[in-house]
């Protein structure tokens, strides 16, 4: 969705502007969001029991991947012998949305150093660009407001896969409760926050209609990665960029 990021503050090479309070309004903002987090990573715990994965083995994934998408897709490829390779360019497929995610959040998070920097990036997820990115829009940056959002969501995920796992023996179709709406909850709730009326109507009318011709016509998850660059192109021819 990073078509629908906000102009950038004048100067995009000035630190951004933090609060005290940053970390704590980031995590509150984050809540509600976490509350849909939570079930669906409640589903991934599930799934990752019913696959044969260990515990440990699941939280490990949680804490260390850190990415829904791909989570789930590893377990839909999952087998003994574990094929390796199949998984992580599946997965790298499915998380290069990130590149344009974290692109679009450079004018308002400064330059810290590198090393934080991929530090702090690690926690950067759809939810967490898309609740920064609005407060960004709306109280001219804090890289705080980030981490105390991101770290309430990473919590939640570890949180959540365990909890799954552990019910994995109760709940043996989530599908079948209708766990897996939390998707589109959570999704539909992301972009009543980021859309600005109409102006945003266009690029995010391509995306959608980008993505979901390439997943009828390329294998695999190319379809994310095909409508995020149609909407952000769309985005920027719009805007005469």
């Amino acid at each position: 969705m990073p078509e629908t990021t906000p102009a950038p503050p004048a100067s995009s090479t000035a630190p951004p502007a933090v609060s005290s309070a940053g970390l704590a309004a980031g995590a509150a903002r984050a809540l509600p969001i976490a509350t849909g987090i939570f079930v669906y990573g409640v589903v991934f715990g599930v799934l990752a029991h019913q696959t044969g994965l260990t515990l440990a083995e699941a939280a490990l994934m949680s804490a260390v991947v850190y990415a829904g998408a791909s989570q789930f897709t590893a377990l839909g490829l999952w087998q003994v012998p574990v094929p390796a390779l199949p998984i992580i360019i599946t997965t790298l497929v499915v998380n290069l949305r990130h590149l344009m995610m974290s692109a679009s959040m450079h004018p308002w998070i400064g330059r810290p150093r590198r090393r934080s920097l991929f530090g702090l990036l690690f926690f950067l997820t759809d939810e967490s660009w898309a609740l920064s990115i609005g407060e960004f829009a709306r109280n001219g940056g804090s890289l705080r407001f980030f981490v105390g959002a991101a770290l309430t969501l990473f919590v939640t995920w570890q949180l959540a896969t365990a909890t799954g796992y552990v019910a994995g023996n109760v709940v043996q179709d989530p599908v079948a409760l209708g766990l897996d709406f939390a998707f589109v909850a959570v999704f539909t709730v992301l972009l009543v926050c980021l859309c600005r009326g109409r102006r945003d109507l266009l690029p995010w009318a391509v995306a959608a209609a980008a993505a979901i011709g390439a997943s009828l016509a390329l294998p695999g998850n190319w379809y994310i990665i095909v409508g995020g660059l149609a909407g952000s192109l769309a985005a920027a021819a719009r805007d005469g960029r």
